[in-house]
């Protein structure tokens, strides 16, 4: 029987009619960006659902990323983790910074709190953890050690939009959140991102940073870029967020159904959702250990043979990058190697047939020796 391909995810997105009546306005207005109408309704209804004093929404998450460390005014050391993806560790050196890398738990993946205190002197500015595939880190350890060393921390939430632990969302630990609203997550807005944060005087100068500096009609203050989100963009995020919760749940059945079929496995560590935590169903991880009769790279062939594309994510390590690997040693960070070169993410999109997850599933199982 012939199969389409089966990519890693695919976008969500709303029915045609409703995305065209959101973007009919703009035809009338010619208002097309510079932080218009559908952006600033945007920004309103994210602060509420997201239940954050302040938000400023950018083109992309790695823009937001880089804006939100100018604008604190960091200099110096960033404690983060090798186990990331690129944007993380690139806005760090971007701005001038120098990334110093921790550890990670090997339960849920995320910054170790245990690895991370050593490593801070006199030079240490900040600490950038990563909420890995809907993982939350441990914000309360993370937050005490920052405090106790007078350091920001700003998380890299991308993988973490409509995740809580009770009712208190991602977004609002630490001094700041950056969100990814990429077309391959869970909440898209085609492209974009945000920054989430407390100090409400950070408000001005993030939205003057991404603006090219401009403070008035005829003053530039500051050597900003541009990484304005457009009202089109902004128009399917306000379309995407009314189906969210629907999303999700029709993400919760597909990572159900794969975690029946693959914890029958040895050898496959399957990630679920950690306690007291309200999870996106992101990310479908499986770490391959030697006892499950295949390598992960044997697994992820049997998986390309009949045109199913999963990712290796993260493979391999930033700090074995062919940019970075002359600066660091990955062996300082034996629990985010050893995940690196095991891991694999399944397709996982809301989407998704029961009856694919199925037919993976079988491929992975057959996959062993």
């Amino acid at each position: 029987m012939e199969h389409s391909p089966i990519w890693v995810t695919r976008s969500s997105m709303p029915d045609f009619e409703e995305y065209i009546a959101e973007i009919k306005p703009l035809w009338e207005s010619h208002f097309l960006t510079n932080m218009g109408v559908k952006h600033q309704e945007l920004e309103v209804q994210l602060k509420r659902f997201l239940g954050v004093e302040g938000i400023a929404l950018f083109v992309n998450g790695h823009n937001a990323l880089e804006c939100a460390l100018e604008a604190m005014g960091l200099h110096g050391k960033v404690i983060t983790t090798p186990f990331t993806f690129s944007s993380t560790t690139h806005a760090i050196v971007r701005k001038g910074l120098t990334p110093v890398f921790a550890d990670i738990k090997a339960d849920d993946y995320t910054l170790d709190p245990a690895c991370i205190e050593p490593l801070i002197d006199d030079e240490t500015c900040a600490i950038l953890p990563v909420h890995v595939y809907g993982n939350l880190c441990d914000v309360d350890a993370i937050q005490a050690i920052a405090d106790r060393h007078g350091l920001k921390v700003i998380y890299d939430a991308a993988h973490a939009f409509g995740v809580f632990r009770g009712d208190v969302s991602a977004a609002s630990f630490g001094d700041a959140s950056m969100f990814s609203f990429h077309a391959t997550k869970v909440f898209n807005t085609i492209e974009g991102g945000a920054v989430c944060f407390h100090d409400p005087a950070l408000k001005e100068l993030l939205d003057q940073w991404k603006n090219f500096g401009i403070t008035g009609t005829e003053t530039v203050e500051y050597i900003g870029g541009n990484a304005k989100m457009n009202e089109f963009c902004a128009a399917m995020g306000l379309c995407n967020l009314r189906h969210l919760d629907r999303e999700i749940e029709k993400r919760k059945a597909v990572a159900e159904r794969y975690w029946e079929r693959l914890e029958q496995l040895p050898g496959a560590v399957i990630s679920r959702p950690q306690e007291g935590i309200t999870p996106n169903y992101a990310y479908l991880p499986v770490v391959f250990e030697d006892g499950f009769g295949a390598t992960r790279d044997e697994v992820c062939e049997a998986l390309r043979a009949e045109q199913i594309y999963p990712r290796k994510y993260f493979y391999p390590l930033v700090t074995d990058y062919d940019c970075y690997r002359d600066r660091f040693d990955s062996s300082l960070s034996p629990v985010a190697k050893h995940v690196s070169d095991r891991v694999l993410t399944l397709p996982m999109f809301a989407d998704l047939a029961l009856e694919d997850v199925d037919r993976i599933c079988d491929i992975v199982a057959a996959a062993r020796h």
